[in-house]
């Protein structure tokens, strides 16, 4: 088990770097550690090409004291002009081994204990998609609620490039991977709270204020509605929405910590930088 930070350290998060993008590729190159001991926690959507991921945190890994790093659904897609033409399982698993090549700490691997100001806490990057459960009043199946999104014309690109092989949906290997995970935490030294960082927000509240209500079923799953309780954690990280805010669910922290695109960013005046996550 990784076990570390110290000193004047910090444990920091960040998402939704999108490095494909010219202005996120500069907000990248731009950060650095404020004090030696940070960790920085990567909750996904670093970018759409697997060069673009591995140049991306190759960068932090060698700034920052340790990574990791949570999948998001961009990492996931096999866009046609990716060499690496992976799909699903397969294509989640070479961006596992290359993280552990350099040196960042992924779902896989054994999860890394902060002890830092604000630890210690057993920090749990997480890997469990969604499947299409936040739906609109009214849409009582999946396929209800895909049929609405396209009829609005409100359709993630996930349907046109996430491939879920070799399971036969993104809900069934959403399945998989919650039921996986929840085996894990459930094993987690006794007393011991959490920091659960995931591409997607555990609960389902953040996602009410989308512009857009019908896409909330490609943002999370009703099976984690009670993990940041049931897996004491101190703080939910995660990122997706671009909707960069902090808020408490059962008065437990939850932070979105999005960096989105250029066009979102710059009205704000510039790119939030990493939020810090512990201490408080």
């Amino acid at each position: 088990m990784v076990s570390g930070g110290g000193g004047d350290g910090s444990l920091l998060a960040i998402s939704d770097l999108h490095v494909g993008h010219s202005g996120n590729r500069e907000v990248v190159e731009g950060l650095r550690p404020t004090a030696p001991g940070d960790w920085l926690l990567v909750a996904g959507d670093v970018g759409d090409t697997v060069a673009d991921v591995e140049w991306a945190l190759g960068l932090l890994a060698r700034r920052f004291d340790t990574v990791v790093w949570a999948p998001g659904n961009h990492e996931l897609w096999t866009p046609p002009a990716d060499p690496v033409d992976l799909r699903g399982v397969a294509r989640y698993e070479y961006l596992v081994a290359m993280c552990r090549r350099l040196g960042v700490l992924t779902p896989e691997d054994p999860y890394p204990v902060w002890r830092g100001p604000g630890g210690p806490v057993l920090v749990a990057p997480l890997f469990l998609l969604y499947d299409h459960s936040w739906r609109p009043d009214g849409l009582d199946t999946v396929e209800a609620a895909l049929a609405e999104a396209y009829r609005t014309g409100v359709v993630c690109t996930d349907e046109f490039l996430l491939h879920p092989d070799p399971y036969p949906s993104r809900s069934a290997w959403c399945a998989a991977r919650v039921e996986a995970t929840a085996r894990r935490l459930a094993d987690r030294p006794p007393g011991m709270p959490t920091v659960l960082v995931n591409h997607f927000p555990l609960v389902r509240e953040p996602t009410r204020v989308l512009r857009y209500p019908i896409f909330a079923q490609w943002c999370g799953t009703e099976a984690t509605a009670d993990w940041h309780r049931r897996y004491d954690a101190a703080v939910a990280v995660y990122g997706h929405l671009h909707i960069p805010r902090t808020t408490r669910h059962d008065g437990v922290r939850f932070e979105e910590v999005s960096v989105g695109y250029p066009r979102e960013w710059r009205p704000r005046g510039g790119p939030p930088a990493p939020r810090r996550i512990l201490p408080a």
